[in-house]
């Protein structure tokens, strides 16, 4: 059996060191009970040659190694779905982050020409794209090995009496809403504290906003219902089921959300413009109206939510 004892010895070499001797005895067993049957079946001892053709039909000693312990990736395959919705939403917000400051940069009479600003925006979103992409993969690879097997509770800790209740079916929370919020609370506040940010601990020089001084005042102000909505997101990442408190503050974040984008079309100019440069293609008052109008249109979307969260609580309250 020299020759069983060889494709023990190459299998277990492509194993982890801790589990070598038990895969081979485990592997052993299972070939010696094929070449047993065999044996009984032809009532007579196998040859080598017999040995060697069972040994070919079990596979390469690699591939029967990958069996017993297959190769982890990176990524797990059931975070692999979160992963990629992860990427595609921060690559998304990096994009349209660049694309708002290289405007703003063009709006405020930086001479770019339109060669010059889609290239501006190719190589920041570029160059971001490449430290976030970094940063997610590493962020997912070093998640704990509880949480990258899937198994959160081992079972002994797991109970029946921890399940969430039944409810209906509009209470179970997707992860592509939590994300989208989640991508939306962070964009507005990059806009709104992200050249405040360069100014007070980068240069120190002042940096023009894209926003009037009124209305960044409003959006500041605003900021602690952005970050509320951020605990939000993560309590129903937490949770995945709405009850009366969850619905309660999301109805909270997203009234408060109506008001700000009603204020800001309400309440005079919304962009700060150097319309020097750029006054030859569009009227800087036509544009400020579309800014308005868009706004208000904006405002339609949490103004759905508040009232689709005020029937919600209703039907639990029953």
């Amino acid at each position: 059996m020299e020759l069983v004892k060889r494709y023990i010895a190459a299998v277990q070499r492509d194993l982890p060191e801790q589990k070598r001797q038990e895969i081979g005895r485990e592997l052993q067993a299972n070939i010696m009970d094929q070449l047993d049957a065999l044996a009984e079946e032809q009532g007579a001892a196998l040859s080598e040659q017999q040995i060697a053709s069972v040994l070919k039909n079990m596979g390469p000693p690699q591939q029967v190694a990958r069996q017993f312990c297959p190769n982890q990736p990176l990524i797990p395959a059931h975070l692999m779905p979160l992963y990629k919705y992860t990427m595609y939403m921060v690559l998304g917000v990096l994009f349209v982050l660049q694309i708002v400051f290289m405007t703003s940069h063009w709006l405020t009479g930086s001479e770019l020409g339109p060669i010059s600003f889609v290239l501006g925006i190719a190589s920041g979103f570029i160059e971001d794209a490449i430290f976030g992409f970094t940063a997610i993969t590493l962020g997912f690879a070093l998640m704990p090995a509880n949480t990258r097997s899937g198994q959160c509770k081992s079972a002994d800790q797991w109970q029946p009496a921890d399940l969430p209740p039944v409810g209906a079916g509009w209470q179970h929370i997707s992860l592509s809403d939590v994300f989208t919020d989640l991508a939306t609370y962070t964009f507005l506040l990059l806009i709104i504290w992200f050249p405040l940010w360069q100014q007070w601990f980068a240069s120190g020089e002042p940096v023009s906003s894209v926003f009037t001084q009124q209305s960044l005042q409003l959006l500041m102000w605003f900021s602690p219902f952005i970050v509320l909505g951020v605990l939000s997101s993560l309590w129903q990442l937490q949770l995945r089921l709405w009850s009366r408190p969850m619905l309660s503050l999301n109805l909270i974040v997203n009234l408060a959300f109506v008001i700000i984008l009603v204020l800001l079309a309400t309440l005079g100019p919304v962009l700060q413009l150097d319309t020097a440069n750029w006054s030859g293609y569009f009227s800087p008052e036509a544009l400020q109206q579309a800014v308005k109008r868009g706004l208000l249109i904006a405002s339609l979307i949490p103004g759905y939510e508040v009232v689709r969260d005020i029937l919600r609580l209703r039907k639990l309250n029953k």
